[in-house]
C-alpha cells in the first residue's frame, strides 16, 4: 500500500545469502581450515623434532669433546663438515668470541653474518670452572628445508582449497538441483486457480516431501479461497435482493405527494442508508475477488452526493461542510469504490469535529479533506491502518475501527495514495490521490 509512515523507524535489510552459496562456502571453509591446520600441525612438529634432535646431538657430542679433552688435551681442535668445537680457558676469556661470552650453559641458535652471506648455527654451551667448552652446528641447510616445506605446504594448502571450493559448487549444485526445479515449478503456477501437483515430479526425499507438503498446503489454500470467494459471491447476491426491494419501495413512497416533509426526510435517509450499503457491498467484492473494476467517475458527483448525506445527518452539531476547487476530475474506477474510499475519509472529519468547519478541496489529481477537529496523537499516528484500531478520541462512538483498513486495501488494489498531515492552525488535513508520486508520501495515516 503506498502509504508511508514516517514514524517508524527505517530499519536495515539483512543480507542473506543465498543456499547454494552457504554450501559452496562450508566446503571451502571446510577445506581451507582442515588443510591449514594440517599444514600448521606437520610444520610445527617437524621444527619441534628437529630442533630436539639438533639439540641432544649438540649437547652429547660437546659432553663428549669436554670429555675427550680432559682424557688427552692435544687431541681437541678437530673440525667437522658441520660442527666445530672450541675449547677456552676460563682465565682466557678475552679469547672467546662476544656473541658466546655471555651464553649458559645449554643450546642456543644464533646468526653470523659473512660478508653478504648471513649464516645460522647452533652453539651447545658448557662452561666448566676451569675450561668452557663450545660446540657449533651449522643448520643453514635445515632452515633452507624448513622453507621449502613452507612453501610446499602454502602451494598444498591453495591446490586443497581450489579443490573444496570445486567439490563445494559440485555438490551444491547437485543438491540444490531439484530445489531450484520445485521453486521453477511453482513460480510457474503463479496466478493459476488450479495448480497442478508437484510431488509426483520429485522422488521420495526430502525435497519430495517439501513438495508434498506445499500440495497439501496448496490444496487447503485453494478450498479456503473457493470458500472465502463463493461465500462472499452469495452474500453479494442475496444482499442485493432486499436491498434492490428497499429502493423500489422507497422510491415509490418518495413519489406520493401528500408526504409530510418529516417523513420525507426519514425516507431520504434510508435511501442513502441503502445506497451507501450497495456501493459498500460492491466494493468488497472486488476487494475479495482482487479485481481491479473500471469505469469513468466523476469526483465532484460523489463528494457532493457524501456532503449532501452528512449534512443531513449533522442535526442541531455546529459544522459546516462545503467543497472548494475545480470540478473535472475523473478517476477510472467504479463509483462504488471512490465512494466507500472517500465516504471513510469524509465520515471521519465529520465524527471527530465537533464544531467549525469540513472542507473538501478538489484537485487535478487528488482529494483533500480539511477538518477543524482534535488532530492526530502519537499513538493514531502509529496505527491508524491496523484493523480493528479506534483512535484516541473515538470514545464511546460506534464503529469497529475497520474503515481506514478498507480504504487503504483498496488505495492498493487502484494504486492510489492516501495519508495525513496536521492542519495548519489545529484538525488534519486528509489526502487521496489518484496519481501517486514517485517518491514515497511522507504523510501519516489517516485515523480510525
Amino acid at each position: 500500500m503506498p502509504v508511508a509512515d514516517s514514524s517508524k523507524p527505517r530499519r536495515h535489510r539483512r543480507f542473506r545469502r543465498r543456499l547454494r552459496t552457504r554450501i559452496i562456502l562450508s566446503f571451502v571453509l571446510l577445506g581451507s581450515l582442515l588443510s591449514a591446520f594440517i599444514a600448521a600441525a606437520t610444520f610445527y612438529v617437524q621444527n619441534r623434532v628437529e630442533n630436539r634432535v639438533i639439540s641432544d646431538t649438540l649437547v652429547k657430542n660437546n659432553n663428549l669433546y669436554a670429555e675427550g679433552f680432559y682424557r688427552d688435551p692435544n687431541a681437541v681442535g678437530v673440525a667437522f663438515e658441520k660442527i666445530q668445537g672450541r675449547m677456552f680457558s676460563a682465565d682466557k676469556v678475552e679469547r672467546v668470541p662476544d656473541e658466546w661470552k655471555g651464553l649458559d650453559n645449554g643450546v642456543h641458535e644464533l646468526k653470523l653474518k659473512e660478508g653478504e652471506e648471513e649464516r645460522v648455527y647452533k652453539l651447545a654451551v658448557r662452561k666448566d670452572p676451569q675450561y668452557w667448552f663450545f660446540l657449533a652446528y651449522d643448520i643453514a641447510e635445515e632452515r633452507e628445508s624448513q622453507n621449502r616445506l613452507k612453501t610446499a605446504l602454502v602451494v598444498l594448502v591453495m591446490i586443497l582449497s581450489g579443490l573444496s571450493l570445486f567439490v563445494g559448487w559440485w555438490s551444491a549444485s547437485k543438491v540444490m538441483s531439484p530445489v531450484s526445479e520445485l521453486a521453477a515449478r511453482l513460480r510457474a503456477y503463479r496466478g493459476s486457480s488450479n495448480p497442478r501437483p508437484l510431488a509426483p515430479h520429485f522422488p521420495q526425499d526430502e525435497v519430495g516431501e517439501l513438495a508434498k507438503a506445499l500440495d497439501d498446503y496448496s490444496e487447503r489454500l485453494t478450498e479456503v479461497v473457493q470458500r472465502d470467494r463463493e461465500f462472499n459471491a452469495d452474500v453479494s447476491h442475496e444482499l442485493r435482493t432486499p436491498l434492490a426491494i428497499i429502493r423500489g419501495s422507497v422510491e415509490l413512497m418518495l413519489s406520493r405527494p401528500d408526504m409530510d416533509e418529516k417523513t420525507r426526510t426519514r425516507i431520504q435517509r434510508i435511501q442513502r442508508a441503502e445506497q451507501q450499503c450497495t456501493d459498500l457491498i460492491s466494493a468488497l467484492l472486488l476487494l475479495s475477488r482482487n479485481e481491479r473494476g473500471h469505469g469513468n467517475t466523476d469526483v465532484a458527483r460523489v463528494v457532493d452526493q457524501l456532503l449532501d448525506a452528512h449534512r443531513a445527518t449533522l442535526g442541531g452539531k455546529p459544522l459546516t461542510l462545503r467543497v472548494e476547487g475545480e470540478e473535472g476530475a475523473r478517476v477510472d474506477s467504479p463509483e462504488a469504490a471512490l465512494s466507500v474510499a472517500l465516504g471513510n475519509l469524509i465520515g471521519n472529519a465529520v465524527k471527530y469535529t465537533k464544531e467549525g468547519e469540513v472542507v473538501v478541496r478538489l484537485l487535478p489529481d487528488a482529494v483533500e479533506v480539511v477538518d477543524s477537529g482534535p488532530g492526530l496523537s502519537k499513538e493514531d499516528a502509529a496505527r491508524l491502518f491496523e484493523r480493528g484500531y479506534r483512535g484516541t478520541h473515538a470514545g464511546h462512538s460506534q464503529g469497529g475501527g475497520i474503515g481506514l483498513s478498507i480504504v487503504s486495501r483498496l488505495c492498493a488494489l487502484y494504486g492510489w495514495e492516501v495519508g495525513v498531515r496536521p492542519g495548519e492552525s489545529k484538525g488534519v488535513v486528509a489526502t487521496l490521490r489518484f496519481s501517486p508520486t514517485r517518491e514515497a508520501s511522507a504523510a501519516t495515516p489517516a485515523r480510525a
